[in-house]
């Protein structure tokens, strides 16, 4: 309690020094125009919310992109499960926001917006929301969303959980502001024992702790149902000739490596297409024009009339990276090589791909270990490990097939975590329900 006092009193005197700068910055940038006031929990649809009253409500929040694609067949498999209930989906960020209307429609009943941690915006939006449980997916923790929840006797849910070695370092270094904010928790679902036991270490009480997987072992499997038939190469001008290496969500400074790489590999392998897909879509006309300069001829799929005959499409929208997974001959991850804490291997690996990722994996380093261990993916540190990595590849067909073999079969064997997760949801609602 007492931190929370002098943590609102920070947060005060941080919005009344910085208010003139927040409120220029809310009215003249677009993005933040129209989500800041509903994080705000102004202009609330009551009457959309009210259309729920009866039915159990179930509300599940995810930071962003990568935190709603974990999420993604929890929902779908909720909504099976629990047809009568109410499902509302919230994102923090506006690329998780827009990536879960894409792929969750039709799942959820009602996106609602996620408040900004200021006591009387939390209080109006969760009053309003009035979830029976509060499902956090991995991470954004907030103190007085907890608090508020607790206040009003609604049990909050981690579910895929994991507390690495850098963020057990901090945790224990501010133990006086996390611990509470743990404990404010109804459950905690890790991914490892070891995440879990960081959690004990902390101050947790074990019988709030459970180890159930990472759902995102899960999460992958109906992205291949659904795109395991690729749009075509067609769709894409991409040549029916051409070997495709695509790198995914890629961030700045990495790029630049991928590129130098692939002007030495396409002098010994001319077929080879680029795709580069970045995690940020807004930077395509960026990644453009570093292509032109390392002199490729580059399209842009958002681009309306651009050339059909490049040797590198940027991939600037959501929702096609599957697809181009499927479809590709081997993939790089990325935020790895720069220090980005990685993106999810098992996307492409789902789909027999071999994978290469840089050493910055932290956030999945335990999935990244298991890649490695059973010789589903290669880590590579730089161009000349990407060159050697695409060369032996593209070199050896029987090692390109073994290596996509690999990741794709620890990928089948890890299923199930997401009705362990639905137990344990189940679990929950029936003891409130008590």
């Amino acid at each position: 309690m007492v931190v929370r006092f002098f943590y609102n009193l920070l947060q005060m005197i941080g919005l009344i020094v910085f208010a003139p700068i927040i409120f220029v910055k809310v009215i003249l940038t677009p993005k933040y125009r129209s989500r800041v006031p509903a994080r705000l929990g102004l202009g609330l649809d009551r009457l959309a919310l009210d259309k729920f009253s009866g039915r159990p409500r179930l509300w599940l929040h995810a930071l962003s992109v990568g935190e709603v694609a974990s999420a993604r067949y929890l929902v779908k498999e909720l909504r099976r499960a629990h047809p009568e209930a109410a499902i509302f989906f919230s994102s923090a960020t506006r690329a998780g926001e827009h990536f879960a209307r894409e792929t969750l429609t039709g799942q959820v009943d009602l996106f609602v917006p996620f408040p900004l941690d200021l006591g009387w915006s939390v209080q109006r939006i969760v009053t309003a929301v009035k979830p029976d449980l509060f499902v956090l997916v991995e991470t954004d923790f907030w103190p007085n969303m907890l608090a508020c929840l607790k206040k009003h006797n609604i049990p909050a849910l981690l579910v895929n959980g994991r507390i690495s070695a850098e963020s057990l370092a901090r945790y224990r270094s501010l133990n006086w502001f996390f611990l509470p904010l743990f404990q404010s928790f109804s459950h905690l679902a890790m991914q490892t024992e070891r995440d879990a036991l960081n959690l004990i270490e902390l101050g947790v009480a074990g019988q709030r702790v459970s180890v159930l997987g990472n759902l995102k072992y899960d999460a992958v499997v109906p992205a291949v149902r659904a795109g395991s038939e690729p749009a075509g190469r067609a769709v894409y001008a991409i040549p029916d000739q051409a070997l495709v290496w695509v790198a995914g969500s890629t961030h700045q400074g990495e790029e630049e490596v991928i590129l130098a790489a692939f002007a030495r590999l396409v002098a010994v392998y001319p077929d080879l297409f680029l795709v580069l897909a970045p995690r940020n879509v807004e930077r395509g006309t960026e990644l453009q024009l570093l292509a032109r300069e390392a002199g490729f001829s580059v399209r842009r799929w958002t681009e309306e009339n651009s050339q059909n005959d490049a040797r590198v499409l940027v991939l600037d929208t959501l929702g096609k990276l599957a697809g181009l997974y499927a479809l590709c001959d081997f993939a790089y991850v990325g935020g790895s090589l720069v220090p980005e804490r990685g993106h999810n291997p098992l996307e492409p690996a789902v789909f027999g791909k071999p994978v290469m990722f840089g050493p910055h994996m932290e956030d999945f380093e335990e999935i990244s270990r298991d890649l490695l261990k059973v010789g589903g993916a290669r880590e590579v540190k730089g161009e000349d490990e990407i060159f050697a990595c695409v060369s032996g590849w593209l070199s050896d067909n029987n090692e390109r097939e073994r290596v996509g073999a690999q990741g794709r079969q620890l990928v089948l064997r890890q299923q199930g975590v997401t009705q362990r997760h639905l137990a344990l949801i189940d679990d929950i609602l029936a003891r409130r329900e008590l």
